[in-house]
This record gives C-alpha cells, structure tokens and sequence, in this order.
C-alpha cells in the first residue's frame, strides 16, 4: 500500500457505504504515535448487522489506539482529550443523525462549536464523512433533512480542510490536488 504522509490540520476523508473510507482514514493515521478513535453513532445493540460492522472497525484497530463513544457530543468529547492526541473520528452520519431534532439555527450553532473544537486541536484531526445525495430521494422528510445537512456539513468542513479524500470502490482520491472548489 502507498504511504501518505499525514498534513498537520483537518483531513476529510468521504466516499459512499463500503467504499473503504474508515480504512483509508485508519491508514493515514496509523503511523501516528497517539490515536484517539472517536465513534459518533448511537449504540444499537438489537442491530445484529450494524453489531458485526462495529467488530470489523474493532478488530482493524491496534491495541494502543483510546476509544470514545460521544454519540452527540463530539465537540465535548473532543475537548476531553490531550491535544497531543491525533484524532480520527468515524463518522459524522452519527453525528448529523443525533441532532436532526433541531431547527435550522440550533443546527448551525453545532456546526459553530464543532468548527470552534477542530480549531483548539494541535495534532491531526481526520473525519471520516459518509456522502449522501448519490442514491435514492430519500421518502421521508427527516431522510431529506439528514441528507442535506450531511452534505452541508461536508461542504463546510471542506472550507477549512487542509487535505481532502474521496474513497470510492476502494480507491481513495486526494481532491485537492486534482478537484477546482466550486465557487460560493
């Protein structure tokens, strides 16, 4: 496999369901001396299909990385850990799912306080970022809700991203050296 060299800062790491992006993000971290693995989705222990997904991620992990499950408080659990900790969190769909109760406003002010968090950290933070709007018109309004907000998350961490990964059919491709940002 080609190394790539961890840039200091915020590194996205996007793609579809089963594209291999947690695997690339735990690549690009894996040299990194500390790792905290943060998990943003709720449990969900009746879930025999998700429970087995878990395992994989589990068993893929070295020893030596912490874990921390926030569910909705990524930007508190963030706060808790050293800032000498690389971070890679996996995945934001958890996090965008849990806080689909607010309004527009309230949704804002969490993507404010994550935005604050990133910026106090002074290691790597690399974010895996499921992509959405790919598929199928979601037929609920709170699909509809999780789909956009995802991707207007997406779009925002972009603007402060100092590398951008696109994984798909398990191939990952760096954006910012081959993509032009779309004009605001």
């Amino acid at each position: 496999m080609v190394v790539v060299d961890l840039v200091p800062g915020l590194v996205l790491v996007t793609g579809p369901s089963r594209s291999g992006k947690s695997r690339w993000a735990e690549h690009l971290v894996e040299q990194q001396p500390e790792v905290t693995y943060i998990a943003t989705s709720a449990p969900r222990p009746n879930d025999a299909r998700w429970q087995q997904r878990i395992a994989r991620h589990q068993q893929r992990r070295p020893e030596h990385w912490s874990v921390v499950e926030c569910g909705a408080d990524l930007s508190g659990a963030m706060h808790s850990i050293p800032p000498n900790q690389t971070l890679l969190i996996d995945a934001l769909g958890g996090f965008t799912a849990s806080h689909l109760d607010l309004d527009s406003d309230q949704w804002l002010t969490v993507i404010d306080t994550l935005l604050r968090a990133l910026s106090e950290r002074s290691q790597p933070v690399v974010i895996v970022i499921e992509e959405t709007g790919w598929g199928v018109v979601p037929a609920t309004a709170i699909g509809g809700t999780f789909r956009d907000r995802q991707g207007e998350l997406a779009q925002v961490l972009e603007r402060h991203a100092d590398a951008s990964w696109l994984v798909v059919q398990g191939r990952a491709v760096d954006l910012h050296s081959v993509g032009v940002a779309v004009p605001q």
